[in-house]
């Protein structure tokens, strides 16, 4: 006979009992029909078979003064691996009367089972071996498939509703003992367990009378509180139609400001067009102009072919051109100064574009201010606007100086016809000015493409800026809304604190007239004697006063005529007089107060 490995037969032990455990607890919840609570029995073998289950093959860690063999540092790593449990962990820790570790673990135990996310947590330890195998060895339950499948079993858990109160449960000292009579069923069990059965039907019925006693008692109380109510709901009807008068009124608002958006739009899209066109006409005559120029280089390579023999003649004429050369230099130099002016402008033009995304970023950043930026804003936008149409200002000036740049280039290519109409008879030399003039044509040419590219990223840079202003002014209209929802909540709080002033006025009244109505009870006794013979109305049929036909409220109370018993409101039956049923005087309404006057003063001599 082989031997068992004792490790293997100690897991599926803790397995076999884990089940039972389990399954019993299903079943005797489900049968009890209530929510458990801690004095259980069922619940409490659970939580000792998971204590001896995470016990299992437990690595002993050494500390300062003594050797630590705890569950709770493993229940510790789910707070890093499920970031749900990180409730649990701290309401685990703030309990006040757990002082040692395993108590803390008890306690985690139970707010998980009430949580119903035991398995979920445990799945996420047992799928993390790594950082297991710290605490526990390798022949543990927990590293084992048997931990998987308990993982599995207490899925069924959630069925369950646990009511456990942590606080007052002494979780450090108890002893964690497997009762295994509760697993080994008798008949005296079964008896015991049909007996039980009858007397949680009777304790049902019990509580569901007492239910029944409550809810009469609470009838009464339930109608005054309806009236009070379809009252209430009356005026929120109104105030909900004032509302929605309102939404209207600020829907109309907001799509005239739509439309206003949408004519800046068109605004700024004729620009652009504008501006394309303008650039695409510069490229047509500059293509042109360069056409031009290689059929007059090509005419004067052939002219100097032909006047090669006058060489003689052009000697006289060669301080004439070296004067001429000379102007061309200084023509060029200067050239080169607006060159550089134009970069200094760009440049310049950069430095305002900064400032401007500045200002957008001091701007998005006061948005969240209070009403007072919302000012400051509209005038820093009034102020983009400004710094746009210089922008715009600006590019025009370049565009004219790009203008000027290419008649000085007309001007000097007209110079070189002169001098070539002129110099009919050049030398090799002239050949070699033609071929520097050439370089300086395609130095001229790199500017012309230089200034071009900065062109289109100044465009762009105005682009930018246009969706930013978009940008902002639909977040100016989001805070525009959220103006409108505070006003709106502003009201509803005036409105409520109206309502909770005329209920202090009214419990004032109360008070004051439960103090009277102690000295009124004989005077209403003897009015309902009198008044036996006529129509008493009753409270729920009047609504209205009958003289002034007002609405009765909290504030506006209901009082009974004892004369003709009518129902009036106090400012209308504010009267007093002795009536013939009853000598002391009593509530009268107005009109039969002066009935009752008329009659006393015609029976006077």
């Amino acid at each position: 006979m082989a031997t068992k490995d004792p490790t293997a037969v100690e897991r599926a032990n803790l397995l076999n009992m884990a089940k039972l455990s389990i399954k019993g607890l299903i079943e005797s919840a489900l049968s009890f029909g209530r929510t458990l609570d801690s004095d259980y029995p069922p619940l409490q073998q659970f939580f000792v078979v998971m204590e001896h289950c995470l016990k299992h093959g437990l690595k002993v860690r050494k500390s300062f003064l003594s050797y630590n063999k705890t569950i709770w540092g493993p229940l510790e790593l789910v707070e890093k691996l499920y970031p749900e449990a990180e409730e649990i962990g701290a309401s685990v820790r703030d309990l006040p009367g757990l002082k040692t570790p395993l108590g803390r673990a008890r306690a985690w135990l139970r707010l998980a089972l009430m949580q119903k996310k035991m398995a979920d947590y445990l799945r996420c330890l047992i799928i993390q071996r790594d950082l297991l195998s710290e605490f526990y060895e390798y022949h543990a339950l927990m590293m084992e498939e048997e931990g998987a499948v308990i993982v599995g079993l207490l899925v069924g858990l959630n069925v369950i509703d646990a009511n456990l109160c942590v606080k007052g449960e002494d979780l450090d000292s108890q002893v964690g003992v497997i009762d295994f009579s509760m697993y080994l069923k008798n008949e005296e069990d079964i008896g015991n367990k049909e007996r039980n059965a009858q007397i949680a039907a009777i304790l049902d019925q019990k509580n569901y009378v007492e239910e029944l006693n409550r809810q009469l008692n609470t009838v009464s109380s339930l109608h005054s509180r309806v009236d009070s109510l379809e009252k209430s709901n009356t005026k929120l009807i109104e105030e909900l139609a004032i509302a929605k008068n309102n939404i209207i009124k600020l829907q109309e608002e907001n799509h005239q400001l739509r439309s206003e958006n949408k004519l800046i739009l068109m605004k700024t899209q004729q620009q652009l067009e504008v501006t394309k066109v303008d650039v695409e006409t510069e490229l047509q005559t500059y293509k042109h102009s360069r056409q031009g120029l290689d059929e007059m280089y090509s005419e004067a390579r052939r002219q100097l072919r032909d006047e090669s023999q006058l060489r003689q003649d052009v000697e006289s004429e060669l301080a004439v051109q070296v004067s001429m050369k000379h102007e061309t230099e200084l023509a060029m130099k200067l050239l080169e100064k607006d060159i550089h002016e134009k970069q200094d402008a760009l440049i310049g033009l950069r430095q305002q574009l900064e400032e401007v995304k500045a200002i957008n970023i001091e701007m998005y950043q006061k948005l969240q201010g209070s009403e007072d930026g919302l000012k400051e804003k509209n005038e820093i936008m009034a102020q983009l606007e400004e710094k746009t149409n210089t922008i715009t200002a600006a590019m025009r000036q370049l565009e004219q100086r790009l203008q000027q740049a290419e008649k000085a280039q007309m001007d000097a290519e007209d110079e070189d016809r002169k001098l070539l109409q002129e110099c009919q008879s050049k030398s090799d030399s002239l050949q070699k000015q033609i071929s520097q003039k050439e370089k300086q044509l395609t130095q001229l040419e790199t500017d012309l493409k230089i200034e071009k590219e900065w062109r289109q990223t100044l465009q762009e840079d105005l682009q930018k800026e246009k969706d930013a202003l978009s940008h902002l002014r639909n977040e100016t209209q989001q805070i525009i809304s959220l103006k409108k929802e505070f006003l709106n909540l502003q009201d509803e709080n005036q409105q409520l604190k109206k309502i909770y002033h005329e209920q202090e006025q009214a419990l004032q009244e109360l008070g004051n007239k439960l103090s009277e109505s102690k000295l009124k009870i004989e005077d209403i006794k003897e009015a309902n004697k009198a008044l036996q013979g006529l129509v008493w109305l009753k409270d729920k049929e009047a609504t209205h006063c009958k003289l002034c036909e007002k609405e009765f409220s909290l504030s506006k109370r209901k009082h009974h005529c004892r004369n003709c018993g009518e129902i009036f409101c106090n400012a209308c039956s504010d009267n007093e007089l002795p009536l013939p049923s009853s000598p002391k005087p009593v509530r009268v309404c107005d009109s039969c107060h002066a009935l009752l006057i008329q009659r006393c003063s015609s029976n006077l001599p």
